[in-house]
């Protein structure tokens, strides 16, 4: 077997954008760098090219942190859905809807940030959306118990028609001092 070299210049973005559809989850930035033979930043900048060159089509370009997949654009989702015989009228609880946004917004962030800004038990919300997998753990706290630190996930980007978590929309009061600082 011949062995695999770095893509012409000119046909990265093209290389990196068959890896993605091909791919069947997201996929970690070191990886796609690794199989085309590149730099992390030199795949960074052809994604985010090919980012810019999605928007004008029928996919997106979704990241969250170095998790990188490709997606249908939002737009053509009720199409898509049709065409696959889908049917995702289960809509969320206004529980669950509260707890994605605070962890949309304030993430990372524990179970017991999640229940200081909602005032109530949210063990129940939390499990529906670790299983429809709009929300992952992302680590543990620094501090004593090791709490689990819950982020937003790609699907949550797909759901929501974004290509990157820095894509919602500003909270009316939204100021850096209201979000979480936990490493």
């Amino acid at each position: 077997m011949p062995r695999i070299r770095r893509p012409a210049p000119d046909k990265v973005k093209a290389t990196l954008e068959s890896l993605l559809f091909v791919a069947q989850e997201p996929v970690e930035l070191a990886v796609l760098a690794r199989s085309v033979h590149l730099k992390e930043e030199e795949v960074e900048e052809a994604l985010d090219s090919l980012a810019e060159d999605c928007r004008q089509r029928g996919v997106r370009i979704l990241r969250s942190g170095d998790l990188v997949q490709m997606a249908t654009a939002p737009e053509a989702a009720r199409y898509v859905e049709n065409f696959l015989n889908m049917d995702h009228h289960q809509r969320l609880s206004t529980a669950g809807l509260e707890t994605l946004a605070i962890i949309a917004y304030k993430q990372p962030i524990t179970r017991a940030g999640i229940e200081a800004v909602r005032g109530v038990n949210s063990d129940g919300a939390v499990a529906t959306l670790l299983a429809r997998d709009l929300i992952e753990e992302v680590g543990r706290a620094h501090t004593p118990g090791r709490a689990v630190l819950f982020g937003s996930t790609v699907r949550f980007l797909e759901h929501f028609g974004l290509e990157r978590p820095e894509d919602l929309p500003p909270l009316p009061d939204d100021d850096v001092s209201t979000r979480e600082d936990q490493p």
